[in-house]
């Protein structure tokens, strides 16, 4: 599975977020994609998955050669890093 955090920089939450993502690297050893919804391409991915709010931290899975959401967390309250393993984990 793919897991994608979309993150603005510059925010009152942007140090929560980097905190997050080096925890979730220091504990797990996997290393998360970051997407800024402000940029060409993390705009087209918020469009295509229907994410408006931030940060959002999303699982992506592969369904039929479809890539599709498996789960989304929205908002200032982040998952906890084992829920995110979870998905992060699947292959």
């Amino acid at each position: 599975m793919r897991v994608v955090v979309v993150t603005k920089a510059q925010t009152d939450y942007a140090r929560t977020v980097e905190t997050f993502l080096e925890d979730f690297s220091q504990q797990t050893g996997r290393v998360l994609e970051v997407l800024d919804p402000e940029t060409p391409e993390g705009e087209s991915f918020c469009r295509a998955h229907d994410i408006l709010q931030y940060p959002s931290v999303v699982a992506l899975g592969n369904v039929g050669g479809m890539e599709v959401v498996q789960h989304i967390w929205s908002g200032a309250l982040l998952p906890t890093i084992n829920e995110v393993n979870y998905y992060a984990s699947q292959n």
